[in-house]
């Protein structure tokens, strides 16, 4: 039998991985459902190596890039772990203000990939700032099995709260405009819409990628401009996106959302092949323009 490539592999491991990932099935199973492709000819080298994260692939900005700077900065959370850190990317080549935006992670810490989209965030001039929801626990511990495991053993209500505070801390930075956008992919396409929800005031735009929304009671207090994107195949977080634009129009909230192509879950996320590099880059454009449009 010959080898099937990477590009061959059926949408159905796409979706396995997802649900994997959000806690639907442990790695024992995720593994088992792979063995089957195996016996039809895919190599489990190419599965894993197609669905699980390469973070090398993932830096478009240099950590040691002279426009930017980066460091790590500590802030109260009172209502949260107590306290929390953050990776802030400041741009060098601007002095003054700059408009801000909070960057949220996966639900699995603050891994290379948003780090790096923190500092794409800075070369365009923004003073970009991404906590790490594991930070009471050490960190992100350099792989995604065990910081998903530790983001899922925390507490969801304080790591919202540490969120808050995180949104709050950059908002009122010395360095800061006064103009809080937030960008977040999955659990972090999910705490925009939270943010936008809880307190109206926070954020002045948000840019959710393929995140499910706050809890309906909290819908009709959102104000802020909301840029929605998700993806095609992505069928677990699209099944809310009716009744959430419902909730929208009532509340009168101004929004766009673009639904991109084939692409899946976790589309924008260059370290895994569920990355779409045509539809990433659109929806990388379109959040630029968006955060220029609102935040400056």
């Amino acid at each position: 039998m010959s080898k099937k490539l990477k590009e061959d592999i059926p949408q159905e491991a796409f979706d396995w991985y997802d649900e994997y990932a959000h806690g639907g099935m442990n790695r024992r199973t995720f593994m088992a459902k792979l063995s089957t492709l195996v016996a039809v000819g895919y190599s489990m080298t190419v599965l894993t190596s197609a669905l699980l994260p390469n973070y090398a692939l993932a830096e478009q900005v240099s950590f040691n890039d002279d426009e930017i700077k980066a460091t790590y900065e500590t802030f109260d959370s009172p209502n949260g772990y107590g306290k929390g850190v953050g990776y802030l990317v400041t741009p060098t080549q601007k002095t003054g203000v700059l408009p801000v935006v909070l960057v949220i992670h996966e639900n699995r810490g603050l891994n290379p990939y948003v780090k790096d989209v923190a500092r794409r965030l800075a070369k365009a001039g923004y003073l970009a700032f991404a906590p790490d929801a594991l930070f009471s626990l050490g960190g992100y511990p350099g792989n995604d099995d065990e910081g998903r495991a530790m983001q899922k053993a925390l507490d969801g209500s304080k790591i919202q709260q540490d969120f808050i505070a995180a949104a709050k801390f950059v908002k009122t930075h010395q360095r800061s405009n006064g103009k809080l956008g937030a960008v977040g992919f999955c659990f972090g396409g999910y705490m925009v819409n939270y943010l936008a929800a809880i307190e109206p005031e926070l954020i002045v735009a948000g840019v959710p990628f393929y995140g499910t929304p706050a809890k309906k009671e909290l819908r009709k207090n959102i104000k802020a401009p909301l840029l929605i994107q998700l993806g095609e195949l992505d069928e677990r977080v699209n099944s809310s996106w009716p009744e959430y634009e419902n909730d929208l129009k009532s509340a009168g909230v101004p929004y766009q959302m673009h639904m991109y192509k084939n692409a899946k879950h976790g589309f924008h996320n260059d370290s895994t092949s569920r990355y779409d590099k045509e539809n990433a880059e659109l929806a990388w454009d379109r959040t630029l323009a968006f955060f220029a449009e609102n935040l400056t």
